[in-house]
């Protein structure tokens, strides 16, 4: 049994180490001149064209309660999700952002627990939970200590995780009644037809001088097709066979994927306290995991 959910973790870890990337190519757009709303609109429109391609032959869900549930993955994993997380990107730190987002899998868990027969928040994983926030904050602060409270942000940042636990529970609600790619799509429809209504106050970027330059092209191409069409992909894979908690688990090691990427990218530089940081991070991921021994 451990080996068949192998695989499935190896996706699992394969989507998230993606998305932890996903920063540097979201900060060359918005020095582009790209806004967040831009960003996600172009992305998603993107991956729902190439999915549209191979899976188009069945528009809608068995019935009005599927489609609904549909709809709230949209909502709630697309538009919602990404309007929180960088409407509080204005107004906060991103070292708070990126810290607080970090409970999502804490989130994800609870409510799991609440909703879901079967999926159990154990000892080792709320341990291990605590160990790797606590190395997600050494990570994300990268030895420059500073936080700021800003109510405002902060919140936004709660309900940006709070939204994706959310949509972690729906998802698993539809799961085994629909094909993955078929679930996908709707979850890219939804979240550009639910995002649409912000460009009636903030008008979609459609200058051709920035969206066809090689920076934005090449980049956005990488949001769309990589970051969005297959990550979203394998992500609901892995929820589907590994359920939402263990899946969401591997979240924590995105700060470790961003500080990399970024010095590799960026020359930031990496100090001693991310070193431990990121170790705690793995440290607690590894014990999460780990199952008692009969």
């Amino acid at each position: 049994m451990r080996n068949s959910t192998t695989l499935y973790h190896i996706i699992a870890l394969t989507a998230i180490t993606i998305w932890g990337t996903t920063f540097i190519s979201t900060k060359i757009l918005l020095t582009a001149g790209l806004a967040p709303s831009d960003i996600f609109f172009y992305r998603f429109l993107l991956a729902y064209i190439v999915l549209c391609a191979f899976v188009h032959k069945k528009l809608f869900a068995r019935n009005w309660k599927d489609e609904l549930t549909l709809a709230g993955c949209g909502i709630c994993g697309g538009s919602l999700y990404f309007i929180t997380e960088n409407s509080a990107l204005q107004i906060t730190l991103a070292s708070n952002v990126s810290l607080i987002i970090c409970t999502a899998p804490l989130f994800t868990s609870i409510l799991s627990h609440a909703f879901i027969k079967g999926e159990r928040m154990s000892k080792n994983l709320i341990v291990g939970s605590i160990i790797a926030m606590t190395g997600v904050a050494f990570v994300v602060f990268n030895g420059s200590f500073v936080l700021q409270i800003s109510p405002l942000g902060d919140m936004l940042t709660i309900a940006a995780a709070l939204t994706w636990g959310f949509y972690n529970i729906l998802l698993r609600k539809i799961d085994n009644r629909y094909p993955t790619l078929f679930i996908t799509r709707k979850v890219f429809f939804y979240g550009i037809l639910t995002m649409s209504p912000i460009f009636l106050f903030a008008p979609l970027q459609t200058s051709p001088a920035i969206l066809f330059t090689p920076a934005v092209i090449g980049n956005m191409l990488f949001l769309g097709f990589i970051a969005s069409l297959c990550c979203y992909a394998l992500f609901n894979t892995a929820v589907k066979h590994i359920g939402s908690v263990k899946t969401n688990n591997y979240l924590y090691i995105t700060p470790i994927v961003t500080l990399i990427t970024s010095a590799a990218v960026l020359d930031e530089p990496i100090t001693p306290v991310a070193i431990l940081g990121a170790m705690l991070i793995l440290g607690g991921v590894f014990f999460a995991e780990r199952r008692k021994h009969a």
